[in-house]
């Protein structure tokens, strides 16, 4: 069994048994590893650890929704607190382009995406049409939020939201049928 495996089984007696023990070996792992990974992001140090207490809130609350058959804990971790950056920066309405950021890598040792399931990623969003792959490409990987998409695009909100709800469907449907 992986160290991934264990934190993946930590999330899951989170998620069955609302283990405290369990949850305190996640905390005891994962929050240096947030922190400095908020930090090499450009988070300030009393709001990198807000943020990591937020994240491990959320991981508390929402174990339920972690799918071991998915991700690794540390994947779905990390997003979790990559995602709370990113609705930080947006409440505060920072100016420019605030939304770059460094490859997302939790740390050395944390194996997040297997090189098969990137390899079907990669497969099923070029099977995607043209239309659909470009609102992916920069929701997902640009992290451009909606309104800049369809501004950007030319085209209105809801076409962008359509898109994404049918790539997504599709990239589901793909990626299901390979496993």
């Amino acid at each position: 069994m992986t160290a991934q495996d264990d934190k993946s089984l930590l999330v899951v007696a989170v998620a069955q048994r609302r283990d405290r023990e369990s949850f305190r070996l996640l905390f005891q792992y994962f929050a240096p590893r947030l922190k400095s990974y908020l930090l090499r992001l450009g988070v300030q140090g009393q709001l990198a650890d807000e943020l990591v207490q937020e994240t491990l809130l959320t991981v508390w609350r929402k174990a339920d929704r972690f799918d071991p058959a998915r991700a690794a804990a540390a994947t779905w971790i990390f997003t979790i607190a990559r995602n709370l950056r990113i609705d930080h920066l947006r409440r505060a309405k920072l100016p420019g382009d605030y939304f770059v950021e460094e490859e997302f890598c939790p740390s050395a040792g944390d194996d997040y995406l297997s090189a098969e399931r990137d390899g079907q990623v990669s497969q099923a969003l070029k099977a995607l049409p043209a239309d659909q792959a470009a609102v992916i490409k920069l929701s997902f990987f640009d992290e451009k939020p909606h309104p800049i998409i369809a501004a950007q695009l030319g085209i209105p909100l809801g076409t962008v939201k359509s898109r994404l709800r049918l790539a997504m469907n599709r990239l589901r449907a793909a990626l299901e049928d390979k496993t």
